[in-house]
């Protein structure tokens, strides 16, 4: 019964949509823009673990994340007020965030997006024309105010997890974790995710019970960058 109100919830909230419209484009970057002034933005992306019972399958070292409990290592990307428009949720805590993104569809809508932008994601993720991440070592004031806008816009995807987490508390290990099979959790999260959209859509209150760890599994790739994307990360530190 439980699992029938979930799928249904899933069948009928279509509302985690990566903006495909030039005007849908053209106002998420304008959202962005307010936020730190930093251009071309369409969405924040990152990944969170979402703890789930242990399990004794021969699979289970796939679940077992780097912070050594069992995990579903969700993807979300998300706008300026906090709405996922795109999530990948059905690899295992052990996953990488930079394998998960290469293995989705993003790359190809990033590359086919209408006036192009940016996805703004942390050093766990490799530099692309499309990606945008920090910068290791700054040099310049520049390079330091473009990591300060950068961090502060990209900033909005943590705390949409927070918010997620803190609104449905299974999402995280103070509600007990999510006690099914993996096929089960990752439905339930969907859920979840479409359920917190339509909160901000009907402009619900934020959750005020604390701060929630959101459990980011990142850490920096040696993934090598592409001389293009560099390029363009230079062009952008230039106005800064």
């Amino acid at each position: 019964m439980f699992m029938d109100v979930v799928d249904a919830l899933n069948g009928s909230l279509d509302n985690i949509i990566f903006p495909s419209r030039p005007a849908e484009i053209l106002k998420t970057k304008e959202d962005f823009l307010r936020l730190s002034n930093f251009p071309n933005v369409v969405g924040a992306i990152d990944g969170t673990l979402i703890p789930i019972i242990g399990m004794s399958t021969d699979d289970e070292h796939v679940f077992v994340s780097r912070k050594g409990f069992h995990a579903i290592n969700m993807q979300g990307i998300v706008t300026a007020d906090l709405k996922f428009i795109n999530i990948v949720c059905k690899y295992g805590g052990a996953t990488h965030d930079a394998y998960i993104l290469a293995n989705s569809n993003i790359p190809e809508t990033m590359e086919q997006l209408p006036g192009g932008g940016w996805l703004l994601g942390d050093s766990g993720y490799p530099l692309r024309p499309w990606l945008m991440t920090p910068i290791l070592s700054p040099q310049t004031k520049q390079q330091e105010k473009y990591n300060e806008s950068h961090i502060k816009t990209r900033n909005c995807v943590e705390r949409a997890f927070g918010v997620l987490k803190s609104r449905f508390r299974c999402l995280h290990k103070t509600g007990g974790a999510l006690a099914y099979t993996p096929t089960k959790c990752v439905r339930i999260i969907e859920c979840c995710c479409r359920l917190h959209n339509r909160a901000i859509e009907e402009k619900l209150p934020t959750p005020v019970a604390g701060q929630v760890s959101i459990y980011s599994d990142s850490h920096t790739v040696n993934t090598q960058n592409i001389a293009s994307a560099i390029n363009i990360r230079n062009i952008i530190v230039r106005r800064f």
